[in-house]
């Protein structure tokens, strides 16, 4: 049986990773190293956390002696790093947090494994060097360190170019800007001490339990409380998304597949502007869900004479208490900018869309981002199974759920 330190696993990406990888592998005994910092949740891990092969551990990345702890209690014999403050919002409000987390902690990280694993510099330890059914050790069998980064540290791309493994790092945030940072770390353990190493960078993910403050769950939550949807600047920012999922596949065939010391862009092939996303997720919530419902329960809850004043507000409170930890994404300032500002091929009162609010864009934000994953795809074969159309509609209903609404 072997341990794989997991770090970062009750945010987004790392929960949906979780009970894929151990329903998958039950050769594997998994350690979560977690913080639990605003974007961690353990409710994310619910159904994982009586699992005999899976430990949860609170702590520090940063902290050197809790990792070299994890590491010689557990023998950890693999590392999958997912843990990085990720907003660029934050990152521009606090850079210091993103490079303690983002820089410093991949550091501590990958610098104990090197030290855990090897004897010297592209030398293994013996007892890494086992061999497995009388074949010799090969990079698979390996302790191996796995990256996983972001398509934002290659910039901004122009209308047709695609962000390849070949396309240089121009960060243009603080967070993009520390997330290359910790790319060219491994690279460095790599290059300099022969350390098993891989990185991956995706492109925009999406799916369940992401938090509050991203795009698609803000566009939901505000939608199904009747509150303005902010949509940043003029909307035409473009993002290549990717079902999580998908993307937990790709972690998987690099981690177990990947050549050393390389890297692997993954991406949907789904390129979206903000104002296609926001336009699909009304469309379809104005056929599942539509807005003559959130309005009738707003009229009920208007009167206090009603005989079961629990249930009229059953799905009134679930949105409300996830909205008060949220979000990050903007919320407009007035209902006179909302008023300029609507969508302008619907009709008051007749779509979600009519609640779609344009607000003060944001600094230094990225006009594109299209991820091409040619190179996974072909050396890999790792291909995505949603498409936008189909994952958001798979999303969408999580989220119904989430906050106890029928269809």
């Amino acid at each position: 049986m072997k341990s794989i330190l997991l770090t970062g696993t009750a945010g987004f990406i790392g929960s949906n990773f979780v009970p894929y990888f151990l329903d998958k592998y039950p050769n594997y005994n998994l350690v979560n190293l977690d913080l639990l910092t605003y974007a961690g949740d353990l409710q994310n891990l619910k159904e994982c956390e009586n699992h005999p092969r899976y430990k949860f551990i609170k702590g520090d990345i940063c902290n050197r002696e809790l990792v070299e702890f994890i590491f010689n209690e557990y023998d950890i014999q693999g590392v999958i790093h997912f843990a990085a403050e990720s907003h660029v919002d934050n990152s521009i409000k606090n850079p210091g947090v993103f490079v303690q987390t983002n820089v410093t902690g991949t550091f501590t990280l990958v610098d104990v494994a090197y030290k855990h694993w090897m004897e010297k510099p592209f030398t293994y330890k013996t007892k890494y060097l086992s061999t497995i059914h009388n074949q010799p050790s090969t990079e698979a069998s390996l302790p191996r360190f796995h990256h996983i980064s972001t398509d934002e540290v290659y910039g901004t791309l122009n209308e047709t170019d695609l962000f390849t493994e070949k396309t240089p790092y121009a960060p243009n945030s603080p967070y993009s800007a520390s997330k290359a940072s910790s790319d060219m770390i491994i690279r460095a353990y790599n290059e300099t001490y022969g350390l098993n190493t891989v990185i991956t960078n995706c492109s925009n993910n999406y799916g369940p339990k992401q938090h509050d403050e991203k795009l698609i769950p803000t566009i939901i939550r505000n939608a199904l409380k009747g509150n303005p949807i902010p949509i940043y600047g003029d909307g035409k920012n473009i993002r290549d998304w990717l079902y999580v999922l998908d993307h937990c596949k790709g972690i998987d065939l690099v981690y177990h597949n990947g050549k050393q010391g390389e890297t692997y862009n993954i991406g949907g092939r789904n390129e979206r502007t903000n104002l296609q996303i926001v336009d699909k997720i009304c469309e379809i919530l104005d056929e599942v869900h539509p807005i003559k419902n959130i309005r009738h329960s707003e009229q009920s809850n208007r009167h206090p004479e009603q005989s079961n004043r629990h249930s009229e507000q059953s799905e009134e409170s679930s949105l409300t208490t996830h909205r008060d930890s949220s979000s990050r994404h903007p919320e407009p300032n007035n209902r006179h900018s909302e008023q300029n500002h609507r969508h302008p091929e619907q009709s008051e009162g007749s779509s979600y869309k009519d609640l779609i609010t344009f607000v003060e864009d944001r600094a230094g934000h990225d006009r594109r981002y299209a991820i091409d994953a040619t190179k996974l795809e072909t050396e890999l074969g790792w291909k995505a199974d949603e498409n936008f159309d189909s994952g958001i509609v798979k999303t969408i209903e999580w989220y119904l759920n989430k906050y106890g609404i029928k269809k």
